[in-house]
């Protein structure tokens, strides 16, 4: 009995972080599966199993919810190092978004700044440069506590490019449809009894 359970157990984890598909069929019905759509669909994305993460306090949730913190950063950046510390350590739930490409440059333009590093934004609000009494002060005024609140387990997301790289072109996608559908064929012929009609269907 045990030995089953454990089975289970690791079947589970297994599939916890899967690659998971969305995809509408021909009548419109969307579909979410571990297995690439079949070629006729319509993919609508593809996603992976976000890891859980503690809840937050409710008066961190709230500031969270209606005055998100993200961060801009750069590498050999004094200002961007002490700014990020100031966010961990004072316990700010907050995304950071590493500008290094020319795109990156151009999403670093259109949130709010030049080209200078950091970019604080807090919901709507904007502080180009690193000073710790005004990062306080606009952090505050946002509504996030002055001590840290965050739940042991809790970790931001991974640093990420500022402008996200391009997601696959249509003929990128279409060539993954359809090795994914002669996949399933080759899969479905092998399964085929010997002696089946040429009909048959699983």
């Amino acid at each position: 009995m045990k030995a089953w359970l454990a089975v289970v157990l690791l079947m589970c984890a297994g599939t916890a972080s899967a690659q998971m598909y969305k995809w509408k069929d021909a009548k419109g019905v969307v579909h979410y599966t571990d297995t690439p759509p079949p070629a006729n669909a319509v993919p609508l994305k593809a996603f992976s199993a976000p890891a859980s993460q503690p809840a937050l306090p409710s008066e961190l949730a709230a500031a969270v919810q209606s005055r998100p913190v993200t961060l801009y950063t750069t590498a050999s950046c004094a200002g961007c190092d002490q700014g990020r510390t100031l966010l961990q350590t004072r316990g700010i739930p907050y995304t950071e978004k590493t500008v290094n490409s020319i795109d990156d440059h151009a999403a670093l333009k259109r949130a709010g700044s030049a080209g200078q590093l950091p970019l604080l934004v807090i919901g709507r609000g904007k502080q180009i440069g690193y000073e710790a009494s005004t990062w306080d002060t606009l952090l505050t005024d946002a509504g996030y506590p002055a001590q840290s609140m965050l739940p042991s387990g809790y970790s931001n997301p991974a640093p990420a490019p500022a402008a996200p790289p391009p997601g696959p072109t249509a003929q990128e996608r279409e060539l993954a449809a359809s090795k994914a559908a002669a996949e399933q064929a080759e899969r479905e012929r092998r399964l085929r009894p010997v002696n089946a009609p040429p009909d048959f269907q699983f």
